[in-house]
């Protein structure tokens, strides 16, 4: 035990270090045939000095006075395609990340060792080399401070000349690998932390400057990219395909985020770079277009996929200079001449962006040059005399394209609601204001807009549940601007879209899942109250691209997949104007279903007992009094005598298919079940003898659940079953379907009694009211 400790200690001491070192110094040529040994050297060096830099400081004053650092340098000079250059640079890595103090760290950056290994040509190509330098260069990146920073950059006079450590490493910034270009990012944003004067003058200088344009361009072909993908899902939509779509878009948040990252740095003029890089770049030739405001789409974005990106990136982003240019284009054309003018003196003494009075003055030239468009139309409030042209964000707030009115509503909102807006335009957009209806946009189109959110609500089939889920939200955003007050016109139509979705509900009892209505309705109160009353800054702007993608329900599907998501989708809506129509009422919205006891079976009618049909499961024994015998053919077991016995208990009803007991003739055991709700039984027309059955096979409680915010994805497409029961005559088998659909009816009275006081057209006022009988 003595012995193993004095070779520890051995290991770590300066005569260790010392021999360590003269061994290295001896090695002219470093080959395949000395690789092995020159690792194991570097990894002691790098090992003892560690342990020198905390506990004995006279190991790293010999590393300095042996100069160290200068040998790694040679070894990578002298090595002949010995592949030395990934040891060296993880134990250099493993090293400076370790080091603990200041002396250390100042030393190591001297004398250009770290300069000459960065600079040193390596051959990337080979093998996982870019991975290990640029670890290098991140480890680097971590020590820098104000005082060390002067030590790797190269001056001449008052000026930067040359940066290697952040030259090189934007080398990389492109890098197909993920790992890499998250480490580049992390060393960049270490290095702008710690800049002066100087550096910055360097980095924001071209053409090292070229990076931030570089990212934006990048930046620009993704959301190219994302369009591409967008269009495809659009055409022919499948769940891989809304998973590459959601993922590229989750790419460009990822980016956005870096460069928010570099604008929370607050550097003047790395803030000014970058911020003008992206409106010049993205924000401005998506804009243009899109508003109509040049004929040619530069872009080549599709409208939804501009609006997304457009209101994305104010949200990440934000600040004074992004929002107020992207205010100013929006309402730029609805904007009086004399405002447009203060509007632009501001923009120039605020420098929220330096270059805006040029773009002011591009449109200003485009708008009057530019020849009118065929597509414009006029619009007008109702009960108004007011008339303006269908252009710019106007076009798409008021187009018959649901998803443009409400990506389009979005993005105004983002702006609207900004603490960044400039005090000159936050009377032209009046969200929270009262002015002249000429100078505020939202006086002038508010009644159009909840005329236009109330007729999302009443559209008919097809029609996405959650599309009108998002419209609620707006409705209510809008409303609480509004004093939670409609005007006539919209009230009426809103009292016709609630009695809709009230019929929608009603022929749902009809349908074959009515007997999951009342679970839906409990599961999906509180879902949707969480949408309606989501935070404006946590709402994702991605609804804009997955309501456009998303499949809408149609009659023309008969499956029970497909009845199972119609009966979902009415149920959602109903509850949707439910949770609105409260809200107008009181200015809140219950947190459950109140009375919640009126979804709940009376404890005698959905009583089960032990000797009860009801309570059967499969391989249990039932008697056979009400069943009537037929026969059934199974795959795997053959023709075989059964008894069919439809059943319904309150709210629940199953079928079973029960087998003779082999020594208790009145019994029988159960084969298989399958739910009442769905079955529809029906004769076949050449074998009167013969009733065909249809099996729910799809089970909401085994469905796999996919949730993108409040919206729930179903992928489970399970097809129908189908069972076909012989009876020994006609009379049978109609005896049969009689008893089936009888059960069936009862079932189906029971769920509808305990709806009814839902379905009661004063259901809002009385349970706000208190009266819940």
């Amino acid at each position: 035990m003595w012995f193993s400790l004095f070779r520890s200690i051995d290991r770590f001491s300066l005569q260790k270090f010392k021999y360590v070192v003269n061994i290295l110094r001896g090695i002219k040529v470093v080959d395949q045939h000395n690789k092995e040994l020159v690792v194991d050297l570097l990894q002691s060096i790098v090992e003892i000095v560690t342990y020198g830099d905390k506990q004995d400081p006279m190991i790293f004053e010999c590393f300095m006075e042996c100069q160290v650092l200068a040998e790694f340098v040679r070894v990578l000079k002298i090595s002949r395609n010995s592949r030395i250059e990934i040891p060296l640079l993880q134990y250099l890595s493993i090293m400076i990340q370790n080091l603990d103090s200041e002396h250390a760290i100042y030393y190591c950056f001297s004398n250009e060792y770290i300069n000459n290994i960065i600079e040193h040509e390596f051959e990337f190509d080979r093998g996982d080399l870019a991975q290990y330098y640029v670890s290098f260069l991140r480890a680097v990146s971590s020590k820098l401070n104000r005082d060390t920073l002067c030590l790797l950059v190269k001056v001449n006079g008052d000026a930067v000349v040359s940066f290697p450590l952040y030259s090189e490493a934007l080398k990389f910034a492109g890098h197909e690998e993920k790992m890499i270009q998250t480490a580049i990012r992390s060393l960049a944003l270490n290095i702008y932390n710690v800049c002066d004067d100087m550096a910055y003058e360097y980095i924001t200088t071209p053409p090292v400057s070229k990076y931030f344009s570089d990212l934006v361009l990048s930046l620009r072909e993704q959301c190219l990219h994302l369009d591409v993908l967008f269009h495809v899902s659009e055409d022919a939509c499948t769940d891989q395909k809304r998973k590459q779509l959601f993922l590229h878009a989750d790419k460009i948040v990822d980016d956005l985020y870096y460069l928010k990252d570099i604008l929370n740095i607050g550097e003047h003029h790395l803030n000014r770079l970058v911020t003008e890089n992206l409106l010049s770049s993205l924000v401005f030739p998506i804009l243009y277009p899109l508003l109509q405001l040049r004929k040619n789409n530069v872009s080549k974005l599709s409208a939804v996929t501009s609006l997304y990106l457009v209101s994305r990136l104010l949200q990440v982003i934000g600040g004074k200079g992004m929002i107020n240019s992207v205010a100013a284009v929006i309402l730029y054309p609805y904007i009086k001449s004399s405002v447009q003018d203060a509007v632009k003196d501001s923009t120039a003494v605020n420098n929220f962006a330096n270059s805006f009075p040029e773009h002011l003055n591009v449109l200003e030239n485009t708008l009057h040059l530019a020849p009118k468009y065929e597509e414009e139309e006029s619009i007008s409030c109702p009960q108004k005399n007011i008339f303006v042209k269908r252009s710019g964000i106007s076009a798409f707030l008021f187009s018959e394209n649901q998803n443009l009115l409400l990506a389009s509503l979005f993005l105004l909102l983002i702006v609207a609601e900004s603490k960044d807006l400039d005090c000159l335009l936050v009377p032209l957009i009046g969200l929270n204001t009262t002015h002249g209806v000429d100078e505020n946009f939202f006086s002038r189109f508010m009644d159009q807009i909840l005329n236009a959110l109330v007729k999302v609500l009443a559209s008919q089939a097809p029609f996405s549940a959650l599309r009108k889920w998002h419209a609620g939200w707006f409705l209510r955003k809008l409303l609480i601007v509004r004093g939670k007050k409609f005007g006539d016109h919209n009230l009426q139509h809103f009292n016709t879209s609630y009695e809709l979705s009230h019929q929608l509900l009603e022929k749902e009892l009809d349908g074959c899942w009515f007997d999951h209505i009342l679970d839906t309705l409990r599961n999906e109160w509180t879902n949707c109250r969480t949408v309606l009353e989501e935070s404006f800054q946590y709402k994702d702007p991605y609804f804009m691209l997955e309501l456009a993608v998303s499949k809408e329900t149609t009659d023309d599907d008969t499956t029970t997949y497909s009845a199972w998501q119609m009966m979902v989708n009415a149920v959602k809506v109903f509850i949707l104007h439910l949770q609105l129509k409260s809200y107008m009422l009181k200015g809140n919205m219950p947190e459950h279903l109140v009375p919640n006891k009126m979804l709940t079976p009376a404890s005698g009618s959905g009583q089960i007992h032990a000797s009860d049909v009801s309570s059967a499961s499969f391989g249990s024994e039932v008697s056979l009094a009400s069943g009537v015998p037929c026969r059934i053919a199974f795959s795997n077991a053959g023709i075989r005598d059964i008894y069919v016995i439809p059943v319904a208990t309150g709210i629940s009803g199953r079928l079973l298919l029960t087998e003779k007991h082999p020594f208790r003739s009145q019994r029988g055991v159960v084969l298989a079940i399958a739910p009442l709700a769905g079955l529809s039984p029906k004769i076949d027309k050449v074998h009167p003898t013969w009733l065909h059955l249809r099996i729910r096979e799809f089970d909401p409680k085994f469905a796999t659940i996919k949730i993108k915010g409040a919206h729930a994805n179903m992928s489970n497409h399970g097809t129908d079953g189908k069972w076909t029961l012989g009876f020994q005559n006609a009379q049978a088998c109609e005896t049969a379907r009689f008893l089936i659909l009888k059960e069936t009816g009862k079932q189906r009275s029971n769920v509808e009694s305990l709806l009814s006081p839902l379905l009661d057209s004063d259901w809002p006022e009385n349970v706000l009211n208190g009266h819940d009988e």
